[in-house]
This record gives C-alpha cells, structure tokens and sequence, in this order.
C-alpha cells in the first residue's frame, strides 16, 4: 500500500492521495468550489453546509463520471437520484473500500450545539486504519489512531473538551480541522493549550499545504 499524502482544505474539508488516486471528505460552503472536483471519491459526514453543499458535490460528480460518494442517508436521499448506483448510504459499523482507501465507519449522532435544538446524525470515517475525521461530533472510534482530524473549534465544543478528546482516542498527532470560525487572534491560544496539554503532537495546516502520512 502506497504513501498517504493529506491536503488540507479551508475548514473541515481535506483532500487524501495514494497511489494516484484521491479522496476528499466533507467539501463544504466553507471551503474552495472546487475542492471536491478531481476526486476518485467523496466522503460526506452530515448535511450541514459547512460540510455538504449539494452544488459542488454535484460538478464533481459530473465532472468526473468514474468518481462515487459515500455518506449518510439524510445526504444520500439529496443527490442519489441524479447519479444513480454512485451514491452509497453508509452508517455506524459499516466497512467499505473506496478508489483503493479502506474505511470504517464510526459514529451516530452530531454532537449536541444546544438541548433545544434536535441532534442530526453524523457519521466519521477511519480511513486506511489511520486517518480518522469525526465530522462535528468527538467520537471515539475505538481503533487505534495515527492522525486525528481535530474539529478544534465549533458552536458545539470548549476547548477543554477538545483536549479532552484527544487524549480519549490518543492518537500519535492531530491536524486541526474545523477551524475557518477561528481568528488569526486565537490559534496560537489553541495551539499553545493542544500542544501543551493534549499529550499529542499538534500539527496546523494553512489551506492548500500538506503533509505525509
């Protein structure tokens, strides 16, 4: 199996290489137009925009017509009928391989942004046993984990939960996700506390760098 290569996109959306091939997760409004189009295959965690924007997954399916999605039923239902057989409703347990990435999946539910607001559900992918991304929840995939993809600032989370989280699941690093709502102001008050206190290394990427995995 080839080396991994991950791209990091604006906010939660990340591109993974290997073998030539590539996959991208979560190409939200957020991010750039185009982040998805290229793409072998596309992963999506849940509806919200910063995370699904329906037009854009859309051109990248059109634009390349071997390229395939896997996501949850509530986005699957919005573009299945338009590219038929393309378009995969994954959900908790569940194991696929996609354009040559083994993943798992992991995961239920969004994690809660107020009690009076209903809880959507909200899938993360553990990719090649290494890469996990949780969407917007801090879900533990109970596998090891190599790189963490930290949702390190949402309505939903503190910090100390974050910290939190990363030393529940232990991995060898985070690459901070999740993060266009963060000002230049306070990263390095997150990177200072995640390097500090995580028990992890910290790793934060400008959108379009990358690294080796």
């Amino acid at each position: 199996m080839g080396r991994m290569e991950l791209t990091k996109k604006t906010h939660a959306c990340v591109r993974l290489e290997k073998d030539g091939r590539s996959l991208v997760v979560d190409p939200g409004l957020f991010g750039e137009a185009d982040a998805a189009v290229g793409a072998d295959a596309i992963l999506v965690t849940h509806e919200h925009p910063d995370h699904f924007a329906e037009d854009r997954l859309r051109a990248a399916l059109e634009a390349n017509p071997a390229a395939e999605v896997w996501t949850l039923r509530s986005v699957a239902e919005q573009i299945s009928a338009a590219f038929p057989g393309r378009v995969h409703t994954v959900g908790h347990g569940d194991t696929f391989t996609a354009a040559g990435f083994d993943v798992q999946v992991h995961g239920e539910l969004h994690a809660v942004i107020h009690p009076d607001l209903p809880r959507i559900t909200n899938i993360g992918f553990l990719v090649d046993g290494s890469v996990f991304h949780p969407g917007d929840a801090l879900t533990v995939p109970g596998h090891p984990v190599d790189t963490l993809l930290l949702p390190v600032m949402a309505p939903w989370s503190k910090v100390s939960e974050v910290i939190d989280y990363v030393r529940e699941v232990k991995p060898r690093r985070t690459i901070d996700v999740h993060d266009a709502l963060l000002t230049d102001l306070a990263r390095p008050v997150y990177d200072t506390h995640l390097t500090n206190l995580s028990g992890a290394e910290h790793l934060r990427l400008a959108p379009g760098d990358g690294t080796g995995l």
